[in-house]
């Protein structure tokens, strides 16, 4: 005898959406691109708040923003108004009736044993049916058929609105009483009968948590939500039974009219139509914030039943408040406040993702400390933030430099100046390289004076670094006086002086330390800023480029640090009209005064005197703009750079490094430092 052989049961692999917390698949968070984006806007005088709204209007490169979400719910819900017409049930009455007096007819016909008067007055009643199907349906509820067929088709309408009128109130009804007995039926009538018991009691004020717990025993296998109070019961049938009434509203009034005489014949009695208006009337009392009024307009030609019909007004319903949600525009407004489940549902889960990674931004954007709410209640950049703005604008610079001069590649990283033949220990921010044995050295008499077991390995800690120690190269005294006016808002170059600063603020900061930077803004008159200020600085109509007084702010910056290289960098697209009397008033005057520009001329000879490395940033092409900068330059023994906007960031780090006494370094050093640092 061959034995047969059991082959083993084929493994069967299931895939489901993944539940275990982020999706370890999902794309990264976008937080640089978001920031860069979000800083652009700040910086051209929008609120942080607004930035990101916006950036989130518009979404990312990998997922849609929530505008093209608000669009699709948009379509979904016109696609449902424009498909659907809602007298489904209405019809499928009809055609039922009609069938059924057929076959009666039919069978009256072939019954030869009939009593000629009985067949008279049976035709005469089918052949004088009111013409309304619920008139006709009503006429004959006490007719004895004589086709068991025609008995049959009647029989099911009365079923049909039952089941419909059940599932108004309560989804998935009609499949679940489909074939239901009679017991089935008087479970549904007592079922009915305890639930408006419940909630009169809650009208009164007379129920308790034994009530519901009661009545959930002998009928909680009819609800599937699987309430655990009495008001999680209240929320889902309320929903339910106003999506109802907003589809009655719905309805022309003649089939409105036509469903309300049909509605007496659910189940052959009007006793289930009591028993659900009596519901309805305690659940719009205990839910009076319910949407029982609202109305859509149906124009489709796909008939649907009441059930169905009422979910789609919830549908609706639901994709009206996804339209609110995904606007954000109502005080408050967050991005958790949007369903990610009805949005998956309604309109797809390539909606609910992108949603997601929306909402999974904007936490992480407040997370990661990039931003947070100041005292006053605004959204903010905070330093961190400005820190990341300032490494990616001088990234952009770095690119931007390499383009136009070519670039060699180096394994050598840039010192901070020349070595001593000693070492330090390493502090936060040094950039010179290890000192590699004396670094091990440390580590390993730490851990021997610890207890440890040298020989085993050890761990380095901060404390053990040791860097090689160079020497000091020149500090510098940086002023950035860059023009406010309303002049460079409105030629579209306030932005671009803003990255300017923000790009030399982060790299003197970063990497040159030791340097002193001050920020002077001037319009009508001229004030020392810190970058955040700068950055969040709105253009404001004033008359006035008063260069006189940045002047004087900037020497007061020198004097500050006598020891260190004056460099002086302007950014301005206009000839002063504005100065400082003694007494402290703000004098304008255009064309520009003489007396003005004398004081400003006079005030950029102190700065000469003082050694200041001097360059101006001409920004425009006015050629008398051009001769009057030309005319301070060469006076001050400076340097004049007329920037294209894209590059204005690039020529003013330049200019800083080329104004430093020691160390000072050529464009291409510049960008193999950006390019092969880690500092940043």
């Amino acid at each position: 005898m061959v034995r047969g052989f059991h082959r083993a049961p084929a493994h069967t692999n299931r895939y489901g959406r993944y539940d275990g917390g982020p999706d370890p698949l999902a794309p990264p968070v976008p937080v640089q691109e978001a920031l860069e984006a979000i800083g652009r806007e700040v910086m051209s005088g929008t609120s942080a708040e607004r930035a990101m709204r916006e950036y989130l209007r518009r979404g990312t490169r990998d997922q849609q923003g929530l505008d093209d979400l608000a669009r699709r719910v948009r379509e979904r819900r016109a696609d449902l108004v424009r498909r659907h017409r809602l007298d489904g049930t209405l019809e499928e009455v009809r055609q039922l009736l009609e069938h059924a007096v057929l076959e009666e007819r039919k069978h009256l016909v072939r019954d030869v044993d009939m009593d000629d008067d009985d067949r008279s007055f049976a035709e005469m009643r089918l052949e004088n049916l009111p013409p309304s199907t619920a008139a006709a349906v009503n006429e004959l509820s006490d007719y004895d058929w004589k086709s068991p067929a025609a008995r049959a088709d009647y029989e099911r309408i009365k079923e049909l609105l039952g089941r419909e009128l059940l599932d108004q109130r309560f989804a998935g009804m009609k499949n679940a009483l489909e074939g239901a007995t009679d017991a089935d039926r008087q479970a549904i009538r007592d079922m009915l009968a305890d639930l408006n018991e419940l909630l009169e009691k809650r009208r009164l004020g007379e129920d308790t948590a034994e009530d519901f717990d009661d009545f959930m025993q002998k009928h909680g296998d009819q609800f599937p939500e699987n309430p655990q109070n009495l008001d999680e019961l209240l929320d889902t049938l309320a929903e339910r039974s106003a999506a109802a009434q907003r589809m009655l509203n719905s309805m022309t009034p003649e089939q409105r009219e036509e469903l309300m005489n049909l509605a007496t014949q659910a189940f052959g009695s009007p006793e289930l139509m009591e028993s659900l208006s009596r519901l309805d009337d305690n659940l719009r009392s205990l839910r009076p914030g319910e949407d029982w009024s609202g109305s859509a307009s149906f124009s489709g030609d796909e008939p649907t039943g009441l059930g169905e019909a009422t979910g789609i007004m919830q549908d609706l319903s639901d994709l009206d408040s996804l339209t609110d949600q995904l606007g954000q525009s109502y005080p408050g407004a967050r991005m958790d406040d949007i369903d990610v489940d009805a949005l998956a549902r309604l309109v797809g889960d390539d909606a609910a993702v992108s949603a997601r990674a929306l909402r999974d931004l904007e936490q992480e954007l407040k997370d990661t400390g990039m931003l947070q709410r100041a005292s006053d209640g605004a959204l903010r950049l905070t330093p961190r933030a400005m820190r990341q703005l300032g490494r990616a604008l001088l990234r952009d610079i770095a690119t931007r430099q390499s383009g136009r001069t070519g670039r060699r590649e180096t394994r050598h990283a840039g010192a901070a100046g020349d070595r001593t033949g000693s070492t330090r220990e390493w502090a936060f921010g040094d950039t010179e390289a290890w000192d590699i044995p004396r670094t091990v050295s440390n580590a390993v008499l730490r851990t021997i004076a610890d207890g440890g077991d040298a020989s085993a390995g050890v761990r380095l800690q901060t404390h053990d670094v040791e860097v090689v120690e160079t020497e000091e190269r020149t500090q510098a005294a940086v002023a950035l006086l860059v023009d406010t006016s309303f002049s460079m808002a409105m030629d579209g170059r306030w932005v671009p002086m803003k990255r300017t600063a923000l790009a030399l603020h982060h790299l003197i900061s970063s990497r040159f330390r030791g340097d002193s930077l001050q920020l002077i803004a001037f319009a009508r008159y001229a004030e020392v800023m810190d970058i955040e200020q700068l950055t969040a600085k709105d253009a404001v109509w004033d008359k006035g480029t008063n260069l006189h007084h940045a002047l004087l702010l900037a020497q007061r910056h020198f004097r500050r640090n006598p020891t260190a290289q004056p460099v002086l960098l302007i950014v301005t697209d206009g000839e002063p009209t504005s100065h400082l009397e003694p007494d402290g008033r703000v004098e304008f005057a255009y064309p520009p005064d003489p007396r003005t520009v004398a004081v400003t001329v006079r005030e950029l000879d102190t700065v000469q005197r003082l050694g200041a490395q001097t360059t101006f940033f001409r920004l425009g092409d006015d050629p008398g703009l051009a001769r009057f900068i030309d005319a301070l330059a060469r006076r001050a023994g400076g340097n004049v750079v007329a920037p294209e906007l894209d590059d204005l960031g690039r020529a003013v780090v330049e200019s800083y490094l080329s104004g430093r006494h020691a160390g000072r370094g050529s464009p291409e050093d510049f960008g193999e430092m950006l390019r092969g640092r880690s500092w940043w």
